[in-house]
């Protein structure tokens, strides 16, 4: 058979769960569509693949695989976790071609443009990288206090947490709201742009290759009010970004989530191409402090 007449072979892409690439429990897919930018006087993109379109199960599937994982990720060495997410940035860089096509059309922008979107996301997984074993310095140490006792403060992951990814940036801003949560011990559950999910799809399959263990991230895809909703009600979850939010979602979101005391982050006006700082490492960050005696009160110590 001749190149001209060879049948193209089409991606299936699936969900991203406990290590796993299930279908949506719910059997539903949705079409996903170049940006409106690249569709031309038509006005509407073309058709790219049909993504799955995520059910509450899937939803609370993917809270069970992250809360199994979080003990063995979260008691991981800083240094070991960042190794991985180094990890990570390697196998992005061997697949950059593959990204830089799926973020062009998501985004609508050129192979120049996109191409510099891919590095700077892959950039950002070794920055990120760089500060799993530095954090704890940053943001504990030793603190005075007026009696006979050490006091020492020290940083902990907050548990699993819940990013709903920016709808725009479908890369670049999708690494920015992953990498700092996993570089502090933490695990995810991923609401993916609902208008551009292929690129975190494909992330997913980076993930699943690389040394990074199942269940620390886990990506959805679908209809980000309809997933959304139970995962902030949800008595698992410990965290929830809402950067992917709009202003009325974001505020039902937040509503529910204080039924367990969620710690929320609520939108803002993000520039991703700008350096990132260390506000959203230690945004999923608990302090744990630890009070001990010194001199002739004994070697016992508490933790509060």
């Amino acid at each position: 058979m001749s190149e001209s007449t060879r049948l193209s072979v089409f991606k299936t892409y699936k969900l991203y769960v406990g290590g796993k690439f299930p279908r949506s429990e719910s059997g539903r897919v949705y079409e996903v569509t170049t940006a409106t930018s690249a569709a031309g006087a038509g006005g509407k993109g073309k058709w790219l693949a049909n993504a799955p379109l995520s059910s509450r199960k899937d939803a609370r599937d993917a809270v069970v695989a992250a809360r199994k994982a979080f003990g063995g990720w979260s008691g991981a060495t800083a240094y070991n976790r960042g190794q991985i997410l180094y990890r990570v940035a390697e196998m992005l860089e061997g697949r950059r071609g593959q990204f830089v096509r799926e973020v062009g059309e998501a985004e609508g922008l050129s192979k120049s443009k996109a191409g510099a979107v891919v590095d700077a996301a892959i950039d950002r997984w070794v920055w990120y990288a760089g500060w799993t074993d530095k954090i704890g310095q940053v943001v504990g140490g030793a603190n005075p206090v007026a009696g006979p006792y050490f006091n020492l403060s020290t940083p902990e992951p907050t548990g699993v947490v819940t990013v709903l990814a920016p709808q725009e940036s479908s890369f670049l801003g999708l690494v920015s709201v992953i990498a700092p949560v996993i570089a502090t011990g933490n695990t995810v559950v991923v609401v993916a742009s609902e208008r551009a999910p292929l690129p975190a799809l494909s992330l997913g399959e980076v993930l699943a290759t690389s040394d990074l263990p199942g269940g620390v991230v886990n990506v959805l895809s679908g209809r980000t009010a309809e997933i959304s909703a139970p995962l902030a009600a949800h008595q698992d979850v410990n965290a929830i970004d809402l950067t992917g939010a709009d202003a009325q979602l974001a505020k039902e979101l937040e509503v529910a989530a204080a039924d367990n005391l969620k710690r929320v982050l609520r939108p803002r006006a993000e520039d991703w191409t700008a350096e990132p700082g260390t506000d959203r490492l230690t945004s999923f960050l608990e302090t744990k402090t630890v009070w001990h005696p010194t001199g002739s009160l004994g070697a016992s110590g508490s933790a509060y």
